[in-house]
């Protein structure tokens, strides 16, 4: 992917930086307002040991909040601050005098505790800033003797970390859609250089043993068939690639079964090295997909599961029924599951015949269709027989069951 910038990967870096610029400056105008009138509080020393462990405390989350510890915690530690800065203006109380809290001095801390607010808000957007300022003006108005000074303050606080959350929020979404299109702009340059190395090699071979098996016949036009379900899959790879993955880690099914279907391939062939384009739309003309209209999302990983266990599926009915043989493919969105029916017209399966196989060894089936399909948490049925054609319903839940 390169180089990627680090205001990419941690998107919201400048504003954490920024709050301990804010709290650093916050820290000094508190100590001097606590300073200039220490000799006014009843317990001077208690006001003094305060401020030092409020020093203490900024050159702790600094660290914590700079990102060099080797796992980010900052949402930790914004909550561990949330509770120092709740016993910071505890200590009003014991501090002060009654004169003093009943003139509405400025609490234990004073603007210095607004930064554990913000820091949830950082952490947490927009959500953290409701429950930070909700548990603050619990704290403040348990402590103050005059309400309407108090509601300024908490409304003042409750706009700028209600403003801080909105933009942290939008700066991961910013980042997260970046990041994709950067993936996805990634990917398209290495299909293309891969592309430029196996077409003059893989898939003038494959397509070479495909048009020769077909002409020898018998056993070296089965061996046709699979080199031409080979370079059908190679070539989609290639010029299309996996369906994109969204900010969630999801591909759309549907869209995936689609261009499995299709093939990917428009337009006539246009030199002898395009024989494998042929193929492709005239596999596109023998399967018959059915998708909703709109997106079956599913978690990236269990989409290309599927896909393969579908291709091994159709690979099948080209090779036991007939490259020309038309195919059925149905996908139902059934809310927590999700089913997809593969369906031909060919001879079917004898009954025993899949257990036979595995039994021999040949674990076509067994492994590489039903394993995939038991790892997502799925099952995988079998209907068929003799003369009636064969359906294979394959269904998964949304979310892998554990």
């Amino acid at each position: 992917m390169g180089r990627v910038s680090p205001d990419m990967v941690r998107p919201i870096e400048p504003l954490w930086r920024g709050l301990l610029v804010y709290r650093v400056l916050t820290l000094l105008s508190a100590a001097a307002v606590v300073l200039y009138s220490l000799d006014d509080y009843a317990l001077p020393a208690g006001a003094v040991a305060v401020l030092v462990a409020m020093a203490l405390w900024t050159a702790v989350t600094g660290y914590a909040y700079l990102g060099y510890p080797p796992v980010d915690r900052r949402g930790t530690v914004a909550l561990v601050d949330l509770a120092v800065t709740v016993a910071v203006i505890g200590t009003t109380p014991l501090v002060q005098t009654p004169a003093q809290i009943a003139a509405d001095a400025p609490v234990s801390g004073s603007i210095w505790t607004s930064g554990a607010v913000l820091a949830c808000a950082l952490a947490f957007g927009i959500r953290g800033s409701l429950a930070a300022t909700a548990v603050l003006a619990a704290v403040l108005l348990g402590v103050s003797a005059q309400l309407a000074p108090q509601l300024y303050d908490i409304q003042l606080v409750l706009l700028v970390s209600l403003s801080i959350g909105f933009a942290s929020s939008v700066l991961r979404r910013q980042a997260d859609r970046l990041r994709a299109a950067i993936g996805s702009e990634a990917a398209m340059a290495e299909r293309e250089r891969l592309a430029r190395a196996v077409h003059d090699g893989v898939l003038q071979v494959l397509g070479h043993v495909h048009r020769r098996g077909e002409a020898l016949g018998g056993e070296a036009g089965r061996l046709a068939a699979l080199a031409g379900e080979q370079e059908i899959a190679l070539r989609t790879l290639l010029t299309s690639g996996p369906a994109p993955v969204d900010v969630h880690g999801r591909r759309d099914l549907a869209d995936v079964l689609r261009m499995l279907g299709s093939g990917h391939v428009s337009g006539p062939a246009s030199s002898p090295s395009d024989a494998g384009a042929v193929d492709e739309r005239r596999r596109g003309a023998r399967i018959s997909v059915s998708a909703p209209a709109y997106p079956v999302l599913l978690p990236a990983r269990t989409v290309d599961e599927l896909a393969a266990v579908v291709g091994a599926a159709l690979a099948n009915v080209a090779l036991h029924v007939g490259p020309d043989a038309p195919a059925w493919l149905l996908v139902e969105d059934m809310g927590r599951d999700v089913e997809i029916s593969v369906r031909d017209e060919g001879p079917g399966i004898p009954a025993g015949r899949l257990e036979a196989a595995e039994r021999e060894g040949r674990l076509g089936v067994a492994r590489s269709m039903r394993g995939r399909v038991t790892e997502l948490g799925g099952t995988l049925v079998c209907e068929t027989g003799p003369g009636r054609g064969t359906e294979w319903i394959i269904r998964v839940p949304r979310e892998i069951r554990r």
